[in-house]
């Protein structure tokens, strides 16, 4: 049942995730979204559905006219910026959350957006985190700072439950795709275009999320929300390599898989996630792999696949 008759604010409702995630929301709901907005055509796609927006830094601590009346708040903006700026990275992803769920402390339930990177990696590719796995850094070569800022983050956010008696639910995501993007996406955008896929580990494994779920749990996840915080891994309930990703990539194209592998010291050598929290609260997923990877092919490349 989708969410309805509610005042949602969205953070970064342009997003890969959020902007599917808000379309199915407007409409039922009144939505806010809010976000820096330094590209204006994201921000003109995102009041075309009908969501009320407004220029914000998170991290600046001023909202401005913004309302304090949500009921519900879906903070999935986060800093992934390249370079060592760690003290910046910890003012959006840290500070900037705990300033959001202060003016927003009169919600009905949070929904704070963490990822899998969070996890201290294992040398096992096959290693099944669970929510109460050791954290630390895993060392993400595209943005130095992400796992050490969302760690930030989500302490900010388990305080900011207790000191204000409001509910929050982490979920740590996975491999969101979908026809919006992704990293399952992208490999399979460059495995139809003939170009080769780079990935960290043989075999290097994550548990693959289709945009579908993830909206259709949003609704059971806020209501999980408590205080304390309660953490929960956002995953798809099927460990699938790149390898094998890209391979049913081929198919699907018509092509050849190249899968690169250039092994990363201190990095996550596999994301595979224990569902056991997730599924009591939402139940399984309803898209399999090779069919959300047969629905991203169709709305990218204008193909429809026979199941």
């Amino acid at each position: 049942m989708p969410l309805s008759d509610t005042k949602i604010l969205v953070t970064g409702p342009a997003g890969q995730i959020a902007f599917p995630l808000v379309e199915t929301l407007v409409g039922d709901n009144e939505v806010w979204g809010i976000a820096r907005f330094g590209d204006d055509a994201a921000r003109q796609r995102v009041d075309a559905l009908g969501v009320t927006t407004r220029a914000i830094d998170i991290g600046s601590g001023d909202f401005g006219d913004l309302p304090t009346d949500f009921t519900h708040v879906l903070h999935l903006a986060a800093s992934m910026a390249p370079g060592l700026d760690y003290d910046g990275a910890l003012r959006v992803n840290a500070e900037g959350t705990g300033l959001l769920l202060q003016h927003c402390r009169a919600a009905k339930a949070v929904l704070v957006m963490s990822t899998h990177s969070v996890y201290k990696p294992q040398d096992d590719p096959w290693h099944v985190f669970v929510e109460t796995d050791p954290v630390g850094d895993c060392n993400s070569q595209h943005a130095a700072t992400y796992s050490v800022s969302k760690l930030g983050e989500e302490a900010v956010a388990r305080y900011c439950a207790r000191a204000f008696d409001l509910p929050v639910i982490i979920a740590r995501m996975n491999a969101a795709y979908g026809p919006n993007g992704g990293l399952p996406a992208y490999h399979l955008d460059a495995v139809v275009t003939g170009r080769s896929v780079t990935t960290r580990w043989d075999p290097c494994l994550y548990s693959p999320i289709y945009q579908d779920d993830i909206n259709d749990q949003t609704e059971a996840l806020l209501d999980a929300a408590s205080v304390p915080a309660t953490v929960v891994n956002w995953a798809g309930d099927e460990p699938v390599s790149v390898q094998e990703w890209a391979a049913y990539a081929a198919d699907l194209g018509g092509t050849k898989a190249e899968v690169v592998v250039t092994e990363l010291p201190n990095t996550l050598r596999g994301s595979v996630a224990d569902n056991t929290r997730r599924l009591s609260i939402t139940g399984p997923c309803r898209v399999g792999w090779k069919e959300g990877f047969r629905r991203t092919y169709a709305a990218r490349h204008g193909q429809e696949v026979p199941a």
